[in-house]
């Protein structure tokens, strides 16, 4: 069990969880918050399959790696952000099915640098299906003013 840095991280969290576009676009919702790990949701769509029909994997570690970076910045103090510095995604399984929920969970939360964990399922018709892991590690950086260097 962590210890968020922040007592009001859920709100923090959805906060920068809605300043991303790319959330938005892909539909995508927070399920679940708590110190260290998260619960993402995001509906099917044909818009995100590629050629077989199966949602893309780029879709897929879209969801991941949100997962993984907004369950470490739970734990984060407010003068940090955080960035994803280096990620391993493995696929088990067909991204096929009406829904899809990332979940993440922190293993290893340090000052600079959070080790991450986190899984893809398909749910289809009340079956829930593992397609896809992710190994990350997150880095805590300072916040920037948003916009061109």
């Amino acid at each position: 069990m962590f210890t968020p840095q922040n007592p009001d991280y859920q709100k923090r969290v959805h906060h920068s969880f809605a300043q991303q576009t790319i959330t938005s676009t892909l539909s995508m919702s927070i399920d679940e918050i708590q110190p260290g790990q998260i619960s993402l949701a995001m509906p099917f769509a044909e818009t995100h399959t590629q050629q077989h029909g199966f949602v893309h994997a780029g879709i897929i570690t879209t969801g991941l790696d949100n997962a993984c970076g907004y369950a470490a910045f739970s734990l984060m103090a407010d003068q940090y952000e955080v960035l994803t510095i280096e990620f391993k995604t493995s696929f088990l399984a067909p991204a096929q099915g009406q829904r899809f929920v990332f979940t993440g969970k922190v293993k290893k939360a340090g000052r600079t640098l959070t080790f991450v964990e986190a899984e893809a399922y398909a749910i289809a018709d009340q079956q829930r299906t593992l397609i896809a892991t992710m190994s990350a590690t997150m880095m805590a950086v300072a916040q920037r003013a948003k916009g061109p260097d």
